[in-house]
């Protein structure tokens, strides 16, 4: 049983790389710091196979995929990503780009690539990190917010081609609120709300991904949220979201 997790050198990633191997998955981990990923062995008891690569480029999205595809990979953890947080007149660009690369076309390309693969043999699991942000609009995270929509919907639309086909196999989207992870440095923001662990986050997304849950959403505080956020106008969603954007900023 293999496992290939990307952004695995912090984080949720790492956590659900860890989570894994403890359930007797070899691990592939690709992302840019080796020296973080290559802690991963003195953790865990099981194989693992670290990739040095930057997914925000296009070109080692394929190389990685064309390492690996022989492999024979179980599950697929698309969980590398950062967010900006800022106007969206005075945000920077070019690293706008880069997050855009990173979170929708590596996460949309692997996807393709393995749910080729899985479909074939008709077994697999693709675990894609989106996160409660899909779920409104995000003015100050402005770009951040909708690429985490844009794996949402994607996942949804794939779940209901792969139910029509009768596949087995299933891709769950992860939504969580707040974590207690580098995405606040990277993102320049500070968390309104107490933020979950990055342990219970992946251990609570892999229990349910084995259950073919399509969109998992951790913590009591987000699940309570949830039916609110349904019924309230997006309108009204964006004002909340502003105000609590702006507080997190530093």
């Amino acid at each position: 049983m293999k496992a290939l997790i990307t952004g695995a050198s912090s984080g949720i990633g790492y956590q659900t790389a860890i989570c894994l191997a403890q359930k007797g998955y070899d691990i592939i981990v690709a992302a840019r710091r080796y020296d973080r990923m290559a802690q991963l062995k003195n953790e865990v008891k099981t194989n693992v196979k670290i990739i040095e690569a930057d997914l925000s480029d296009i070109s080692s999205v394929f190389k990685l995929y064309d390492e690996v595809k022989c492999e024979d990979i179980d599950i697929l953890v698309n969980n590398a990503g950062f967010g900006i947080c800022g106007e969206f007149l005075k945000t920077d660009l070019e690293k706008e780009l880069n997050m855009i690369d990173l979170n929708i076309k590596a996460l949309h390309t692997l996807t393709k690539l393995f749910l080729r693969d899985f479909t074939a043999k008709n077994s697999g699991y693709i675990l894609n990190v989106a996160s409660s942000a899909a779920f409104l609009p995000g003015p100050l995270l402005s770009s951040y917010y909708a690429s985490k929509a844009y794996v949402l919907r994607l996942d949804e639309a794939i779940n209901t081609e792969l139910k029509k086909a009768k596949s087995k196999v299933r891709i769950s989207t992860l939504c969580p609120g707040p974590v207690n992870t580098e995405f606040d440095k990277v993102a320049n923001v500070k968390f309104s709300l107490d933020g979950l662990s990055a342990q219970f986050v992946a251990e609570y997304a892999v229990k349910k991904m084995f259950r073919r849950k399509e969109v998992i959403v951790p913590g009591w505080q987000m699940k309570a949220l949830r039916p609110l956020q349904k019924i309230t106008p997006d309108f009204i969603l964006a004002k909340v979201a502003y105000h609590i954007q702006k507080r997190k900023i530093y």
